[in-house]
């Protein structure tokens, strides 16, 4: 464990999700912090780049370290990219999920920060989860995300049924995600599968100009129009009666 005092602080930087404007989903210390740093660690190195420049950044790209953060980092792999920390230097840490380690492999690196005695600094920013819950009207007391779900579409049927009955039994609002060309898939899995009073929101493109939000039962949504939601980020939430 670094003791010294002498490491530097691991900045928790939200990117923004898809399109959105910066100037309203994060508080302008994010910005000024961000273009302060010049090492980060990072889910996808061109995506970052995109998002620094449009905070901005007064360096050119070339000139910061930007160094991509396996899905499956090990010990070896998480030491070199606290490198710089341990060296006295400030890191941001990015990731593609808008939050970094929340629903995001970024949390591995958190963790050997701590145990190394490294400061954390988590910034505010749009959290497409903590977004939809907000919006849907579902329960915001005792909630659960279960990430992505089984892709076999009897494996699917049943984990959406032993979420509804959890769901049921807690009074919890469960949320999910599916891969965004999937997510027609998943809407008729739900209608399929959940009871028909079971309150289910859907909300699309958080946080951008796209933005879409709705929650009604399985039964209303079962004779509704169907939402638009085929290739764009979705998060799906259910709460049953």
């Amino acid at each position: 464990m670094n003791t010294d005092g002498h490491s530097g602080t691991l900045f928790l930087i939200p990117a923004s999700l898809g399109e959105s404007d910066w100037a309203l989903t994060h508080p302008a210390r994010v910005r000024e912090l961000a273009c302060r740093l010049s090492h980060f660690v990072v889910e996808n190195a061109k995506t970052a780049r995109a998002e620094l420049k449009r905070l901005e950044h007064p360096l050119p790209m070339r000139e910061l370290d930007i160094r991509e953060l396996p899905a499956s980092p090990g010990a070896e792999d998480l030491e070199t990219l606290l490198a710089p920390l341990l060296g006295g230097e400030d890191l941001g840490l990015m990731s593609e999920a808008g939050c970094p380690a929340v629903a995001d492999p970024g949390a591995l690196l958190v963790g050997a920060a701590h145990r190394h005695g490294i400061r954390v600094a988590p910034l505010t920013g749009p959290s497409s989860l903590l977004l939809a819950l907000m919006g849907s009207g579902l329960n915001g007391q005792r909630f659960a995300f279960h990430g992505y779900l089984p892709v076999d579409e009897k494996e699917r049927a049943k984990r959406l049924r032993e979420l509804e009955a959890e769901s049921r039994r807690q009074d919890q609002t469960q949320l999910f995600i599916e891969t965004p060309y999937r997510n027609d898939r998943m809407f008729d899995a739900l209608l399929a599968n959940c009871d028909g009073r079971t309150r289910l929101c859907v909300a699309c493109d958080l946080s951008t100009a796209n933005e879409w939000i709705g929650t009604d039962t399985v039964a209303a949504w079962r004779r509704r129009d169907r939402p638009a939601i085929t290739k764009r980020p979705t998060i799906f939430l259910i709460l049953a009666d």
